[in-house]
């Protein structure tokens, strides 16, 4: 009997230790200066499972989300706010993300424009994943914060464009 006793703890350890072995790895991330605002918990309860098919892992940092083995999709919330930009600016199913990296670049980071707190989102190009696959993954979870301004394009801000003239209705003598 007290030899059944010494197995079952070693046998709980050996157990334990292949459970842990399957295990994928936290992803070690820094929490962005606002991660605590009430605004990022409430995107953090209700970020996606998966996001361009990729499953979500395990963070150690508070408002973050990480997706895929290596990650290939992090998310930030809590990073500060940017203002009116000439960075290219896209909606997406009702979120305005500002493209703050150079397009051909081999990691893409959008920010969340308008709203406060922002969130950024980091796409690892090198991996294949489309910025198309991603960014609508998130559009649920960022609605939540109240957008307060729009992006609007350069083209709306150019004081040196000139709006073409609506036609005007005439009627006949």
């Amino acid at each position: 009997m007290n030899s059944r006793r010494r197995a079952l703890p070693a046998l709980l350890l050996a157990g334990a230790a292949l459970l842990l072995a399957g295990c994928t790895p936290t992803v070690s991330l820094d929490p962005a200066a606002d991660s605590n605002a009430p605004g990022c918990a409430e995107i953090s309860v209700r970020l996606p499972d998966t996001v361009a098919d990729e499953p979500a892992r395990e963070t150690d940092a508070q408002a973050t989300g990480a997706w895929g083995d290596p990650a290939v999709v992090i998310l930030r919330c809590g990073v500060p706010p940017i203002g009116p930009t000439t960075k290219p600016c896209v909606n997406v199913n009702g979120v305005d993300w500002v493209l703050m990296t150079d397009p051909a670049a081999k990691t893409i980071v959008y920010q969340t424009f308008g709203r406060t707190p922002a969130t950024e989102v980091i796409i690892d190009h090198v991996s294949g994943v489309s910025d198309s696959s991603v960014l609508p993954e998130f559009a649920s979870a960022i609605s939540t914060v109240k957008q307060t301004q729009k992006c609007l394009s350069t083209l709306d801000t150019d004081p040196g464009s000139t709006p073409t003239p609506a036609p005007t209705a005439t009627t006949a003598p």
